[in-house]
């Protein structure tokens, strides 16, 4: 981590606005490329535009795209870059109606509304869509800014931390389940924040969940299990029974294979994340009778608005670590080592 005062501008820490009451500057886990550490800076407060909020940052989730952003495999086009895209805070600035009202920032952070995907529902495929943390500055930093219309109302019930891996482990999670139709016995494989949140809202609704984590992952089994999991074992491992539907979220090509391979006839597979390693051949009886591969891309606002309303009434609780800002880089070290259960935290 470099010295904070490096790129400090000449701001004095702790000046305020006399206008606003608001701070001059912030402190930021700043991204500047591929293969280097987060750097924590201290920046300008970022400004509102008309449209968008200022928001002062509570939490934000750590995820397994901030390491596809970290390593390249999701491309930042133009660093520096402040990561981060589960942000729960409060709105400082803009709309009066969000004003000083907890605000909940996914991924998706912009859309034109104009294209053919945004007019027919599927925003989440929008060709011009601008993401948080990826093409606009994020929440692992003390203050962020975010298009209001794609701000949500976080519920109550919820800590900051607790409601931070909703966002984007809750909402894609949710997505993907429902690919999976009404798929009774439900295979999990790779059971991070997604799977958690996951487990309860599909136990909830009836349904068997099977889950597959790392080979000698005890801790994760038994978290899985007292989560509601009927079974759990390592990734390798056939169920005891055939599966009607499977989510991916561990990100290797070779478990698309493995889940194909305990579907029954007309199972699904969803890969639910953004990248993964290449998906290995197999032979065409492993899809035939009617089994399908498929893949959950980004959000939208109708899953935000219906997962934010359905997840109090499960109810789902999340299973948090937390870390303060300057620890970003452990936290994602953490989460790539797999030395977390449920969800990591940056908490400035």
């Amino acid at each position: 981590m470099g010295d904070p005062g490096e790129a400090s501008d000449g701001l004095a820490e702790g000046a305020r606005r006399p206008d606003t009451g608001l701070p001059e500057s912030m402190r930021a886990m700043v991204f500047e490329g591929v293969g280097r550490p987060l750097r924590e800076l201290e920046r300008p407060l970022p400004q509102a535009s008309p449209g968008e909020l200022l928001i002062e940052v509570k939490a934000c989730g750590v995820c397994r795209t901030d390491l596809h952003l970290l390593d390249g495999e999701v491309p930042i086009a133009h660093p520096p870059r402040v990561l981060g895209h589960q942000i729960v805070g409060v709105a400082r600035s803009g709309s009066p109606e969000w004003d000083g009202r907890r605000v909940g920032v996914p991924w998706l952070g912009w859309t034109c509304g104009k294209c053919a995907y945004c007019r027919s529902g599927r925003e989440n495929l929008c060709r011009r869509a601008r993401f948080t943390g990826r093409d606009t500055d994020g929440g692992m930093a003390q203050y962020t800014v975010a298009d209001e219309r794609y701000c949500f109302a976080i519920p109550d019930g919820y800590s900051d931390a607790q409601a931070a891996p909703l966002l984007c482990a809750g909402l894609i999670s949710y997505r993907a389940l429902r690919m999976c139709g009404s798929a009774q016995r439900l295979g999990l494989y790779g059971f991070g924040a997604a799977a958690h949140i996951l487990t309860q809202v599909a136990c909830g609704e009836g349904r068997e969940v099977y889950a597959f984590t790392r080979e000698g992952d005890g801790a994760a089994q038994a978290f899985a299990r007292e989560l509601g999991a009927i079974w759990a074992g390592h990734s390798a491992e056939a169920p005891p029974q055939e599966l009607d539907g499977a989510i991916v979220f561990a990100p290797v090509g070779s478990l698309v294979v493995q889940a194909l391979r305990a579907l029954a006839p007309g199972g699904t597979v969803v890969c639910g994340g953004i990248h993964m390693s290449d998906i290995p051949s197999f032979p065409y009886k492993d899809l035939w009778e009617e089994r399908s591969v498929r893949s959950v891309a980004n959000l939208t606002r109708r899953d935000a608005e219906e997962f934010l309303k359905l997840a109090p009434g499960v109810p789902v609780r999340t299973h948090v670590h937390t870390y303060p800002l300057p620890a970003a880089g452990e936290a994602l070290a953490d989460l790539r080592a797999g030395r977390l259960t449920g969800a990591a935290v940056i908490v400035p």
